[in-house]
């Protein structure tokens, strides 16, 4: 959420964002608007009470003087009852207020490209060569249907559209990615392990800015108030929601796997075949904490572990700044990772790692208290797929494909995983 008051020192800064994100910048003027009512009700209020004060102590005048007060006495419940109701109507415009703010997205840093779409997106450096495929390259889909690893056919008569059976030798190969991630980030780059739970509360998607903008992407439990996580994001970073940490804890590192799920509303006819965007699919989630001023250092730091489990599989991948039009609601800067598919002769989104400064802190309340001393202050939050596991399970399946129908597997899984390579169907 945007800090009020830095909005009401430099409104046109925060309009010139929504700019450059295609929003609307009277967003930024309604609030303000508003924002003025409620000061309005709140002067009016204090004045009231001033006003109580005075005849409260004019009634105690007359009653050491053991006169009559009664006419005070009912004009003091006449204002008790007005200054009760003006404290109900300033609640009222706290919370509209509150909800106005929690639908405008976070400022962007001045790093990021300006554009209003991905062909805005700036091509940061590239990683490995394309691997040299005999014939033509077939898709992901095409090789698990033909190795028998892959049944979309039998998952949408037990569920529908958008869910998989994962079979096999690949079911294998996800569960070694899982574990191949989770080893490198927790042994090699320093995260501490987590097994969150794959369910929570309205205020979780609220802190991390799933709600209430974005409700309809949502899987939520009925006659309940609990949601399937979209990405263990959610409830790693709540973790600390409504607590004040110390300096010296930062900065804080978390990797948790955990299964995702996602209505993908408005995505109807985005990739409808494969693994790319299924309403449930596995993910490791790499989640920071740290000091305001190191923030966009550690997304550096971050990015570069995501990295790494691509360049350690052999992935050839590269490095995507997002542009203002294209860049997620809650982030200030957003490095996207596209792997390589030579089935779709095309790059596609492995990981977004992302910086979102205060703006997921101050709607969780995520504080920490300074070394020196003075007030505390609101932490800065990261996260980055670390990876997505089906859709690197995509990148292994296109990437190793061979001529006689096999698949050859990354060098580093063969221990994971107890095979060096998927044979051809016999």
């Amino acid at each position: 959420m945007l800090d009020l008051k830095a909005v009401r020192a430099n409104p046109e800064k925060f309009k010139k964002s929504l700019i450059n994100r295609s929003g609307n910048p009277a967003d930024i003027d309604h609030i303000l608007a508003v924002n003025d009512e409620r000061k309005k009700l709140i002067l009016k209020s204090e004045s009231l009470k001033a006003q109580q004060n005075k005849i409260n102590q004019e009634i105690a005048q007359l009653k050491r003087n053991k006169e009559d007060a009664s006419p005070l006495l009912t004009q003091m419940k006449e204002m008790s009852t007005d200054v009760k109701k003006l404290e109900a109507e300033t609640a009222a415009i706290d919370e509209k207020v509150r909800d106005l703010l929690s639908r405008i997205p976070n400022l962007t840093h001045e790093s990021v490209p300006i554009g209003d779409s991905a062909s805005a997106n700036k091509v940061v450096r590239h990683w490995g060569v394309k691997p040299e495929i005999n014939g033509k390259p077939l898709e992901h889909w095409e090789i698990g249907e033909k190795l028998g690893i892959l049944d979309f056919e039998r998952a949408g008569k037990v569920t529908g559209a958008r869910f998989t059976f994962v079979k096999a030798y690949a079911a294998k190969i996800e569960r070694a990615l899982i574990n191949l991630m989770l080893d490198t980030h927790t042994s090699d780059h320093g995260y501490e392990e987590m097994n969150p739970p794959f369910i929570v509360n309205r205020e979780s998607l609220f802190g991390t800015s799933q709600l209430p903008k974005f409700e309809e992407d949502l899987f939520k439990l009925e006659k309940t108030e609990f949601f399937l996580i979209p990405t263990a994001e959610v409830p790693v970073t709540n973790y600390f929601r409504k607590e004040t940490l110390t300096e010296n804890q930062l900065p804080i590192a978390f990797a948790a796997y955990s299964p995702c799920f996602r209505a993908e509303a408005g995505s109807y006819g985005k990739d409808t075949k494969g693994l790319i965007r299924q309403h449930q699919f596995n993910k490791v989630e790499i989640v920071r904490f740290c000091h305001p001023s190191k923030s966009y250092e550690q997304l550096e730091l971050l990015t570069s572990h995501a990295e790494k489990i691509l360049q350690v599989l052999g992935l050839h991948y590269r490095v995507v700044s997002l542009c203002t039009g294209d860049i997620g609601f809650g982030s200030a800067k957003t490095y996207d990772l596209e792997v390589w598919l030579p089935g779709q002769n095309a790059f596609r989104e492995i990981s977004s790692c992302s910086n979102f400064e205060d703006f997921q802190a101050r709607r969780a309340d995520i504080r920490f208290k300074p070394n020196g001393g003075g007030k505390p202050e609101f932490v800065h939050t990261l996260n980055g797929s670390g990876l997505a596991v089906g859709r690197t399970l995509v990148a292994i399946l296109e990437n190793g494909q061979q001529s006689d129908g096999s698949v050859f597997i990354p060098k580093i899984l063969h221990p994971y995983c107890g095979f060096e390579k998927i044979p051809k169907t016999p």
